[in-house]
């Protein structure tokens, strides 16, 4: 009876240490996002990706200090980040030949590059550096860049914030670019640290068009205290044949620097209604030539610039954001699913790495459209048509990207508000941990600090 009990003690024991196991697990791990991925020939950890947020903080245009600190927060082994869009051309950020000469990107820098790149390089290889944002040696980067911040609005004669000027507010020049070398020198050691971390990064290049019109600009501050439905950039000066051409070449001298910095890749923003979004619609592309008219024409331009990109740096490097139904500063288009399948069709020809789509359900604010934002899986004949790795983006959460990448609908989920203010985002999905709120007051506030590098870390990791 004795040697009974004990049997019968140890199998209960047995059986709870097995439940205790598998409540770990399932605690931990019974999520689809968290399961391993290869993208072509590269190897994630996880399904979930750093979406390219534009947040405004690269002063002149050119990558800072505190975008190293940023990425390197949210970079770990096998993750896939996209930094924000970097302009292919000066006058990719809406800016004009015209006011180039005597544009603040072009003052003279209040301190060698040399000098603030190594030092945050030296900090940056510190055993215990990106685990918190509270840690002397970010502290101490975080100061220089408040000295780099504070050094370009005394430039600008309004550290008393006496006269309005390009540092007070977001302005596409604060958006990083990717046409010099320069830039290309800037943004080498923000990559390395991103690489150091283990980390997988693709930089998104862009052109705004009409979205930074100097003479009516849609700036990301108007957008966030007002509706972008209600706003209209000022009409766009028509391009003409010759400058299409340089822009496509601009596209692929982009990418070719971005190999230079060492990224892995680039992402071809064709969305959100900037220069490639607006030759696909109708409503603002009215052009008569080779550009407008039918949609292989309208899409021309954008079928270029993937072609001039593939070719320069190879199709297994580049991706493609998308957003079919959005309807940016009023550019409505009719025809949003053929537009995206043909450029898919190009895409699969061209063996594109991935194509990064935009759900409709973000496409706008307004109350007419919200039936339509509110439609589940209006990428689904996309995710069909293209043969590469498919990204969703859009809203998703924790559950609803696990949905996604389980019932097959996408291969990756990418996120960004959410990333932005949780820098540790994979981990607190793997532990099912609360989110850490985001604060859109400082979305596009030029502070290098707050609301950028300051997001908490989880404490402590879940005991196993």
């Amino acid at each position: 009876m004795q040697k009974r009990a004990e049997i019968a003690s140890k199998g209960t024991e047995v059986r709870y240490i097995d439940r205790a196991v598998k409540s770990i697990q399932t605690h931990m791990e019974d999520t689809h996002l968290l399961t391993p991925y290869k993208m072509g020939q590269l190897n994630l950890a996880h399904r979930i990706v750093h979406a390219p947020v534009s947040r405004f903080r690269s002063y002149g245009s050119m990558p800072q200090p505190h975008n190293l600190l940023y990425y390197a927060q949210r970079a770990t082994p096998g993750a896939l980040l996209i930094a924000e869009a970097s302009a292919v051309s000066y006058a990719a950020l809406g800016r004009s030949k015209d006011d180039a000469a005597n544009g603040p990107i072009h003052r003279r820098r209040p301190g060698p590059p040399g000098f603030l790149f190594g030092t945050n390089l030296t900090d940056y290889n510190s055993a215990t550096d990106g685990v918190k944002a509270t840690e002397s040696g970010v502290n101490d980067r975080n100061n220089l860049s408040k000295w780099w911040f504070m050094s370009r609005l005394n430039e600008s004669g309004n550290a008393g914030g006496a006269e309005e000027s390009h540092y007070t507010l977001p302005s596409s020049l604060d958006a990083p670019g990717l046409w010099n070398q320069e830039q290309i020198e800037a943004w080498r050691p923000i990559v390395d640290a991103v690489h150091a971390k283990g980390a997988l990064f693709f930089c998104q290049i862009w052109h705004n068009g009409r979205v930074f019109s100097t003479d009516n600009p849609v700036t990301p501050q108007v957008s966030y205290f007002g509706n972008t439905d209600d706003l209209a950039p000022a009409a766009p000066q028509r391009l003409e044949t010759g400058e299409i051409v340089q822009i496509v070449e601009d596209f692929r001298v982009a990418a070719r620097n971005a190999i230079k910095a060492g990224f892995d890749g680039v992402e071809i923003h064709a969305a959100n209604g900037h220069l490639l979004h607006q030759f696909m619609k109708a409503s603002v592309n009215d052009r008569t030539d080779e550009y407008g008219g039918s949609v292989e024409n309208r899409c021309r331009i954008t079928v270029d610039a993937m072609s001039a990109v593939a070719e320069e740096i190879g199709a297994d490097r580049v991706g493609v954001r998308l957003s079919p139904f959005a309807d940016h500063c009023r550019e409505e288009g009719t025809d949003p699913e053929e537009v995206a399948l043909h450029l898919i069709g190009v895409m699969n020809g061209l063996g594109v790495l991935y194509c990064h789509v935009i759900e409709p359900r973000c496409v706008s604010s307004s109350e007419e459209h919200r039936a339509r934002r509110n439609v589940p899986h209006r990428l689904l004949p996309f995710r069909r048509a293209f043969h590469g790795t498919f990204i969703v983006n859009g809203g998703y959460d924790r559950e609803e990207g696990d949905k996604a990448v389980g019932d097959g609908y996408a291969d990756l989920v990418s996120y960004g508000r959410l990333f932005l203010a949780n820098p540790d985002l994979p981990e607190r999905f793997r532990q099912k941990a609360a989110l850490n709120a985001y604060d859109r007051s400082t979305f596009y506030t030029p502070d290098p600090v707050v609301g950028y590098t300051d997001y908490p870390f989880l404490e402590q990791p879940l005991a196993v």
